[in-house]
């Protein structure tokens, strides 16, 4: 190998080390806005202030009120293993405040972002806590 090849190839390995790109960084946070604003706008429709979508741990006692569950169920929602299944069932429960089926209710769990974007911005209107009987029970 050459000088020249060599100084290339150190280059290369520098720009590697230097961690992700801007290309990276500029998606990343456009990912982070989709999320944020599809979750704010979730909750404005509920009647609950957009702000909380970015507030760790407040977000997720306002998804419990949304669908009536009881306050205690943030617990169940931060317990390594049993946080799996009280996700589901919140997001079951938050389909169904908003006249959605168990179905979407699944796709809320597994593909949050693009779902919440769904019932913030689409035309699902909130029908009041599913947990509690006032949401629309749908399949």
């Amino acid at each position: 190998m050459d000088e020249q090849q060599l100084e290339m190839m150190q280059q290369m390995q520098n720009q590697q080390a230097e961690g992700p790109g801007l290309v990276f960084w500029i998606f990343y946070l456009a990912f982070i806005g989709f999320v944020i604003a599809g979750m704010w706008k979730t909750f404005a429709k509920a009647g609950e202030p957009g702000w909380a979508a970015i507030v760790p741990f407040y977000n997720i006692y306002v998804m419990t009120k949304i669908v009536g569950r009881p306050a205690w169920w943030v617990v169940l929602a931060l317990l390594p293993c049993v946080n799996f299944i009280a996700l589901f069932i919140i997001s079951i429960d938050m389909a169904k405040s908003f006249g959605k089926g168990t179905g979407f209710g699944i796709g809320l769990a597994l593909l949050g972002p693009v779902f919440y974007a769904i019932l913030g911005f689409g035309d699902a209107q909130y029908q009041g806590p599913a947990a509690s009987g006032g949401g629309v029970a749908t399949a």
